[in-house]
Parts: structure tokens; sequence; C-alpha cells
């Protein structure tokens, strides 16, 4: 309850910060710019045994922008999104069914340098996740030459993850956006996994790994107040 009510209160502010920012545009040349995204995730598991960004689902939130350079070559941006993540396998290789989803709330904070001459903007950044529902959905038949130990599918609350992230500008404010985020800390440790013969017969292996989310997510933007093609700066022409 007290996460939902932070989470509440962290995304007001955000949107308030659009109005607030917008009024101040006209008396400042600092400016902070604020936006909300909404897109889609596509997401795996490291240490699953499992392969491919498979699971599909959605992200939203809202987010604010800071110029940290008069010529707004340089940004800051901060947050508040929520995402799904989790794994998907539907193949007997190496094992099956398995699809599960996990709900978090994130809160990226992302260092921006944007191409004064192409308006691409490249972002590096760390993502703090709050797991607030863990995995849900189908977990029912194991088949392969082994198997992950689902007794416990608890995983950890928290996520500390490194971003990459590319912004293309499409029209005014409007923005397509990219990210790839990895964890820097595992979300499940030790988890056990279980070796079998051909003819079904338990082999003596057996393995732990520590589990990482990985995401990539494309998302679009749309940034008050912003044009995008106002900081651009012509391109030198070529003299022969």
């Amino acid at each position: 309850m007290k996460l939902q009510k932070t989470t509440i209160i962290l995304f007001v502010s955000l949107l308030l910060a659009a109005g607030s920012a917008t009024a101040q545009r006209r008396q400042s040349r600092q400016v902070i710019r604020a936006y909300p995204a909404f897109g889609a995730t596509a997401s795996q598991i490291e240490g699953d045994e499992l392969r491919g960004f498979r699971k599909w689902g959605i992200t939203a939130g809202v987010g604010a922008i800071v110029d940290l350079s008069d010529d707004a070559k340089w940004q800051l941006s901060m947050e508040a999104d929520y995402s799904q993540r989790g794994a998907f396998n539907n193949t007997h290789e190496p094992y099956s069914l398995f699809d599960f989803t996990m709900n978090y709330v994130d809160i990226p904070l992302t260092f921006h340098f944007t191409d004064p001459y192409g308006g691409m903007t490249l972002g590096l950044g760390l993502v703090y996740s709050r797991l607030v529902q863990q995995p849900h959905g189908l977990i029912i038949y194991h088949a392969g030459y082994f198997e992950p130990d689902t007794s416990d599918m608890s995983f950890l609350k928290n996520d500390l993850a490194a971003a990459i992230d590319i912004r293309f500008p499409i029209w005014r404010g409007l923005t397509l956006n990219f990210r790839y985020q990895m964890s820097l800390i595992p979300v499940k440790r030790n988890w056990s996994f279980s070796g079998y013969h051909h003819d079904g017969d338990r082999e003596a292996t057996q393995w732990q790994n520590n589990l990482y989310n990985s995401s990539l997510s494309m998302r679009l933007l749309y940034v008050f107040g912003d044009d995008n093609h106002k900081h651009l700066k012509p391109k030198k022409k070529k003299h022969r």
C-alpha cells in the first residue's frame, strides 16, 4: 500500500511539472519539459537456459527532461514507468511450457547527448526497478533434457539495471524511443536445474544459475512545449 501511494504521488508530481515547466519557459532560459510515454517491451531472463526476447508486455509512464547546456546538446531525464517483463517458451527446447509475467515500477535516470546536426539523441543511465507483482502465468509442463526447479518462483523485490537509450525526432514534440536495459544485480539467486537422459532417467547433473532481467522497449514520447528541430544546426555544405 505504501509503495502504491508513493508511485501515485510520483506520477502526479511529474504531471504537475509539465504545466509548471511550460509556464516557466517564458521566464527562464533553463527549460524543464515533461512528457508521457507509451510502448511495448520484449524481454527475457538471463540464466533460465532459454534464448530470445520472446516475452511481450507493455510499458507506460511519465518523465521530465532538463537541459544541462545552453545549446540543449546535453540533457538529464528522470521517469516513473510501469513495465512488464518475464519469460516465455512454447517449444520443447530446452523445456516447455513456460510463460510468466512480472510487473515493475521503473525509475530511470538518464544522461543524454543530442546530435546538433541529425537530431538523434543517445543516452546512458541507471534504472531502479521495484517488483510490484511476483511472477504469474503458466508454468505447466516440462519436457526436455533438463528442467528448472519451479517450487519457489519468488523473485527479489529490487532491481538495478544499466540502460542504453536512443531517441529519434518525428514531429515537433513526438519522439520515437528505443531502450535496452540489463540487470546489474541478480533478480533471483541460485535457481536450480536438474538434467535428464534421453530415455528419461535422471542424470546426476545439477547446477544453479543467478537470474537477470534483460529487456528491449520501443516507445512513443510526446515532450510538451518542445520543437525537435529548433536546436538543429544546418549541415555544412561541401565545396567542390
